[in-house]
Order: structure tokens, then C-alpha cells, then sequence
């Protein structure tokens, strides 16, 4: 997915010129920022960060952060589907990722064990918010079963109703789904890979 808003051709024309210098490119792009933030058109902005499980997208809406994703899922996909949902009017802001982007480095360099984020959960309705609403309550360096979640959020026989509310977390890493793992203590599945999850645990046990 490209930087413009959607139904703005003529920016989009002016962006993808091939004969504008970059820095010159990232300036009118900047300027669009500004002004779609200004003009209240950015209803939902995304940037994305370097991190030791890859490349992660972060987007926002107004009201917080409401999607984190790897590069596994596809972050063009993730845009399209986001457009889709949330609305048209997306763009690359950085700036309104600006606290996401600083806890979450933070998070990795061991600094910080809890987000302070403002959370869109809009993408998700029903029981599996309600599981998401619980999963940051497990502690930093901890982990719980699926049984022990359904047991937690109310509903003891909904174990497998807790996996797919962690396989289908649109806020990984922020809201904590690698730290729940099945009976046995094996890893489960995650959205973002095994190696992910491992990493993320391996990092919290070590630093815990």
C-alpha cells in the first residue's frame, strides 16, 4: 500500500514522481502530514519500527494505538485491510507513533515491563476482547494456560475460544498473547511465529 490518502490523486501524482528529489520527496510528504492532520483527514496513520522480531507495523487512530504487525502478516495487506475496516483515509504519520515507537524500543531494551498506550481495541468485539483486555494482566516475565485464562475471564470451558482470541490479536507485543502457552507449557501457536514467541519469553524470563 502507497503513502497517500485514498481519493487524492493529485498529491499521489506529485509523490510518486520519479524526478522529485528524496529529501525533497519526504518534505511534501511531511507536508501532507501535517495538513491532513490539520484538516482533520488522517483518520488513521501508520509507521513502521526495527525491532529483534522484525520489522513491526504500527497504526494508530485518534484513539490510540489499534494494530500491531508483523512482517509475516503481510503490512501492505494488514494497510489494505485496515482501510477496509477503520477508514480510507490512512497515511504514513510517524509522529502520531511517536510514543508507541519510543515504549515499544523500550520494551526491547529491557527498560520498560508495562505500556502506557492509549488502545483502539475496535478491531475486536465480544469474548475475544474481553480475553485481550485480560492478557496485559499477566505479569512481565510470567505466563498463564489457555485454561487458566477461560478459568480468569469467566468461562472455564471456553479454552479453545481464549486461543483464537490470542491467534487473532491485532495488538501483539503490547498486549501480551505470547505470554499464554498451552497446559503442558508448550508454546502454542502466535501470530507473529514460534521464533517470535520465544524471543519474547526468552527476553522476559532473562530480564525478569
Amino acid at each position: 500500500m502507497n503513502d497517500d490518502i485514498i481519493g487524492e490523486p493529485d498529491v499521489s501524482a506529485l509523490l510518486a514522481a520519479t524526478t522529485v528529489e528524496p529529501n525533497l520527496l519526504e518534505q511534501l510528504h511531511r507536508k501532507l502530514e501535517v495538513a491532513a492532520s490539520h484538516d482533520g483527514l488522517l483518520d488513521v496513520a501508520y509507521t513502521t519500527i526495527d525491532t529483534p522480531v522484525g520489522s513491526l507495523l504500527l497504526v494508530a487512530t485518534e484513539k490510540g494505538l489499534v494494530r500491531v504487525a508483523y512482517d509475516s502478516e503481510d503490512h501492505d495487506r494488514v494497510l489494505d485491510t485496515l482501510a477496509a475496516r477503520l477508514s480510507p483515509r490512512i497515511l504514513r504519520a510517524p509522529k502520531r507513533l511517536d510514543e508507541a515507537a519510543r515504549e515499544i524500543d523500550e520494551y526491547f531494551a529491557g527498560t520498560r515491563r508495562t505500556f502506557d498506550l492509549q488502545l483502539d481495541m475496535s478491531l475486536s468485539r465480544g469474548f475475544r476482547q474481553l480475553v485481550q483486555r485480560h492478557l496485559p494482566e499477566i505479569g512481565y516475565g510470567h505466563t498463564q494456560s489457555y485454561a487458566q485464562v477461560a478459568q480468569l475471564v469467566g468461562n472455564p470451558k471456553a479454552v479453545r475460544a481464549v486461543g483464537s482470541a490470542c491467534a487473532t490479536n491485532p495488538l501483539p507485543v503490547v498486549v501480551p498473547c505470547h505470554r499464554v502457552l498451552r497446559a503442558d507449557g508448550s508454546l502454542g501457536g502466535y501470530i507473529g511465529g514460534l521464533a517470535a514467541k520465544t524471543t519474547l519469553l526468552n527476553m522476559e524470563a532473562l530480564a525478569a
